[in-house]
């Protein structure tokens, strides 16, 4: 065991220097890995934990590892380090020559000894100066470990892979408040100005926020694909998983843990193993997860008993691959680990996030409709001022609830869909029935009603515009489902819920098969490309121009994606370059709108006339839009103005009379 260590001590002081060549730095110069994975079936040498942090300045490298070793022979190492793909360093060891102890021949035996090692410091002036500031750089080192003699002489005995970080992401708390923060206040913007009158304006709001949210969604799916994504491609779409409602809260995932065991469920700790066990984010090809799991089976026999039941009870549910000890995340599994949230946590996690934000927003509208009663008795307010959310604020309360259900349909779709996969419970597949079913029926309800009631009007009237703005009622109740839209286009809505059942069902129940999700992504996001372009539904140009470049880089974030598939089998240094350009794109498009949106969205409400800051529709809704207030003072004129529109109760108009003190 003593020359075990020893010796794998001088193979990781040759592995530390060699690392040291593409290492990149920041303000501490530091290179760290977390894993040490094995890149071949039946590799005779594994580590169940490795964590390494080779600082420069201290001319030191800090090791933890749990390794084993079942390789009695004489061998060689062949070292290749290569940075996004492109292989630039190379050297065989024969660790004879340089009298390796343990290593000549190599011997079995555990390895569960942190030590420190010290660098020649010679070695920090051979990192490019780039490598250390550069954002989540795509580097690794793979060591083979070929047999020169017995039985596998001239065979490879062991195959090992450490992928290494600097500690500069683009991952950062920064992008997630701010792209959270524009867009909510957006949402609350149009809303305001709905409720000062400024109809037109606020629906110019309502379409770009929408549609921002949408993007933010969009991206963040990318994360969730079961295809190896390069390190910066990971980074950022995780700063985009609260949209999907992925949010880390301590306390609430306790509260996640102890339902999912209550109801006889079986609780990942992967998050809570971190000091023992590693996790490898998946970066290799789909085959290697197969033999993975013959590697677990022979690993059984030297992992703990606890650890052994509890990733066998994984195993089964499919949820994690598992390499001697070692954890294998990917896909939706990749998304929860990078938050910090357990595999078994993140379908209840996403599920809470938007019903705890539907909860906080009744109780905001509750607050401001009362807040505004007791204003316009004190007198603090005019009389008039937000007379219309006074008057029907359980409609527009109504209307706001479907919206964040609208906001949440694909989050809750894929995550639903994928629990049934995962059957972290009996009780959470419940659950996942029960809101897959309620987002899915309310909206499809609701575009039904939609359609009815454009239909009526398009029957009395010959324009569908004319019922769907001129009844306050369905306007707000309704208005989420066509707002955005221009009048004609009303029905646009249900393509939209179309094209997101499509991406959920593959996103989700392709979770292994990355070539067949990346080609059915590419498809529906091509077919959702032309369609806005030779549709265009969308209320004005701006909005329609705002909305095709989102549709277009969608389309191009799906290319990307078939070609991190490998599918072309390109050089592994196309794919980082294209992982690069991804994140570059998509930061760019990111930062575009959002400054479109801020300053848009400022200047409306420093405008003395917001609504005429834009271009009236060709639909004449904006003629239909007339304020309850203005329309009648009693219930007797309310209804002999549906009567002149030809409107019947039961489309969502209740008659109250207004009376005015």
């Amino acid at each position: 065991m003593a020359s075990l260590t020893s010796s794998t001590r001088t193979l990781l002081l040759v592995l530390c220097s060699l690392l040291a060549l593409v290492l990149p730095s920041a303000a501490e110069k530091k290179l760290e890995t977390n894993s040490l994975n094995a890149c071949q079936a039946n590799s005779g040498f594994t580590a169940s934990l490795f964590n390494l942090r080779y600082t420069p300045s201290k001319n030191s490298i800090d090791v933890n590892i749990s390794a084993v070793s079942t390789i009695e022979a004489r061998v060689e190492f062949d070292v290749t380090i290569s940075a996004y793909g492109y292989q630039f360093y190379s050297l065989v060891i024969d660790p004879c020559k340089f009298d390796l102890a343990g290593f000549c021949p190599m011997v079995s035996g555990n390895l569960d000894d942190p030590f420190s090692l010290n660098v020649d410091p010679s070695t920090a002036s051979l990192v490019p100066g780039i490598a250390y500031t550069f954002p989540d750089i795509d580097a690794k080192v793979k060591i083979y470990i070929n047999a020169t003699s017995g039985a596998m002489a001239g065979q490879s005995v062991a195959c090992l892979e450490a992928n290494v970080s600097n500690g500069q992401t683009v991952d950062l708390i920064g992008v997630k408040w701010a792209s959270a923060i524009v867009a909510g206040l957006a949402l609350v913007s149009s809303a305001l100005l709905s409720g000062l009158g400024h109809s037109n304006a606020a629906s110019h709001v309502a379409a770009t926020a929408l549609a921002l949210t949408g993007y933010f969604q969009s991206q963040a799916m990318v994360g969730l694909v079961g295809i190896p994504l390069p390190p910066v491609v990971q980074s950022w779409t995780q700063d985009f998983q609260w949209s999907l409602g992925i949010v880390n809260v301590g306390f609430l995932q306790n509260i996640f843990t102890w339902y999912q065991r209550s109801t006889g469920g079986t609780a990942a700790r992967i998050i809570d193993t971190l000091g023992s066990v590693s996790v490898e984010v998946q970066k290799r090809s789909e085959p290697l997860l197969a033999p993975s799991l013959s590697l677990f089976k022979r690993a059984e026999a030297i992992m703990p008993r606890s650890l052994t039941q509890h990733a066998s009870s994984l195993m089964k549910r499919g949820n994690i691959k598992t390499d001697y000890g070692s954890y294998i995340v990917y896909g939706i599994q990749r998304v929860a680990f990078r938050a910090d949230i357990e595999t078994t946590n993140l379908f209840v996690t996403s599920i809470v996030s938007f019903y705890v934000v539907m909860a906080f927003t009744a109780i905001i509208i509750g607050l401001f409709k009362g807040a505004c009663e007791l204003a316009a008795k004190a007198r603090w307010i005019k009389g008039d001022t937000f007379l219309d959310f006074r008057n029907g604020w359980i409609t527009i309360l109504k209307g706001i609830l479907f919206r964040i259900t609208l906001i949440g349909y694909a989050p809750v779709t894929i995550l639903s869909l994928w629990e049934f996969t995962q059957r972290d419970s009996a009780a959470e597949v419940l659950l996942a029935v029960f809101f897959l079913l309620y987002v899915n029926i309310g909206l499809f309800w609701a575009s039904y009603k939609l359609i009815r009631i454009a239909h009526r009007s398009v029957v009395l009237h010959r324009n569908p515009a004319y019922i769907l703005f001129s009844d306050p009622q369905t306007l707000n109740k309704w208005g989420f489902l066509y707002i955005q839209f221009r009048a004609s286009a009303y029905y646009f809505i249900v393509p939209v819920l179309g094209y997101t059942v499509l991406k959920s069902f593959f996103i989700a129940f392709a979770q292994n098969a990355g070539t067949v999700q990346a080609i059915a992504l590419l498809l529906i996001e091509a077919g959702a490309l032309i369609t806005a372009s030779v549709l265009r539904p969308w209320m004005d140009k701006k909005i329609n121009s705002f909305n095709i470049a989102i549709c277009a880089v969608n389309f191009i974030n799906a290319i990307f994606l078939l070609i991190f598939t490998k599918v072309f089998d390109q050089p592994d240094i196309v794919t980082g370059v294209v992982g690069v350009v991804l994140w570059v794109l998509n930061a760019a498009t990111t930062l575009i709108l959002l400054l479109l949106i801020i300053i848009s969205t400022a200047i409306v409400f420093f405008t003395d006339n917001p609504d005429g800051r834009y271009k009236f529709m060709a639909d004449d809704r904006t003629s239909f839009m007339k304020s309850q207030s203005q329309l009648a003072t009693t219930g007797e004129l309310d209804a002999l103005a549906m009567t002149a529109r030809g409107e019947k109760a039961g489309y969502g108009t209740t008659i109250t009379p207004t009376v005015h003190k």
